[in-house]
C-alpha cells in the first residue's frame, strides 16, 4: 500500500537519487518493476527541468507495462507530472485522473494519494484534495500524506478569500509550510500578533534552501508590517 520506491528519495541530492535508482534498474525481475524504475528516473528528469529526457524516459517505461499494472499507474503520474512543470496543466489532468482510478481500482493506495494530490494542483482543489483525505483517513498508514493535502486545501482557501477555512486547513499542516500558511492567512485576517508569531515559528523551520521572497515576507509578518 505505501510506496516502495519512496524510500530512495532525496529530493535535496537529485544525484544521489538518480544513482540509487540507476543501481536498482541491475536488480529489478520484471519488465513491470524496470518501467517503475525508470518513471522515477524521469522524475528526477523533470526536477531538474529536462522534460525531453524525462518524457523519452516515461516513452521507453510504456513499452514494458501492462495496462493495469503498478508500473502504467506511474508511468501515468510521471507523464502528468512533466506536462505539469512543463507548463501544460490541461494535458497533465486526465493522466492525474487516470492514475488515480487505476491506482485505486488496483490498491496502490499510496499513489492513488499521489495522483489526487497532483489532481488538485492543475483542476478543482476541494474535489481532488478531499479524495486523497478520505483515502487517508480510512488508512492511517498513510498519515504523511495529510500534511501535503491540507496545504493544498489551505492555498486553495486562502487564494479564494476562505480564510477561516484555510486557517482549518493550515493548523493540520506540519511545520514549515503550515506555519507559513498560517501567518500568511493570519494576516489577512487582520490577527497581526498571531500572524507575527506563525511567521517566527515559519522562519525557524524553513528549509536554507527556500526562496528568498518568501522568506523576506515572513520575516516582514514577523515585524508586523
Amino acid at each position: 500500500m505505501e510506496d516502495r520506491l519512496r524510500e530512495l528519495w532525496d529530493f535535496a541530492d537529485l544525484g544521489g537519487t538518480e544513482a540509487r535508482f540507476r543501481a536498482l534498474l541491475d536488480d529489478v525481475g520484471t519488465d513491470d518493476e524496470r518501467a517503475e524504475v525508470l518513471t522515477q528516473l524521469a522524475r528526477v528528469e523533470g526536477l531538474r527541468e529536462d522534460f525531453a529526457a524525462g518524457h523519452a524516459l516515461v516513452d521507453e517505461a510504456e513499452v514494458l507495462v501492462a495496462p493495469d499494472s503498478t508500473g502504467r499507474v506511474r508511468a501515468l503520474l510521471e507523464r502528468g507530472r512533466l506536462h505539469r512543470s512543463g507548463g501544460d496543466p490541461e494535458s497533465a489532468q486526465p493522466l492525474f485522473v487516470a492514475a488515480f482510478i487505476l491506482a485505486k481500482t488496483r490498491g496502490d493506495l499510496s499513489l492513488a494519494v499521489d495522483a489526487a494530490h497532483m489532481a488538485s494542483l492543475v483542476d478543482d482543489p476541494e474535489k481532488w484534495t478531499k479524495q486523497g483525505l478520505e483515502i487517508v483517513v480510512a488508512h492511517p498508514e498513510l498519515v504523511r500524506w495529510l500534511g501535503p493535502l491540507h496545504n493544498n486545501l489551505g492555498w486553495f482557501y486562502y487564494e479564494n478569500g476562505r480564510y477561516d477555512e484555510a486557517l482549518d486547513a493550515f493548523e493540520k499542516t506540519p511545520e514549515a509550510y503550515g506555519e507559513s500558511g498560517k501567518a500568511k492567512t493570519l494576516h489577512a485576517l487582520g490577527r497581526s500578533a498571531e500572524a507575527a508569531e506563525a511567521a517566527r515559528r515559519a522562519l525557524e523551520l524553513l528549509p536554507h534552501d527556500s526562496h528568498e521572497e518568501w522568506v523576506e515576507e515572513m520575516r516582514a509578518i514577523a515585524a508586523g508590517s
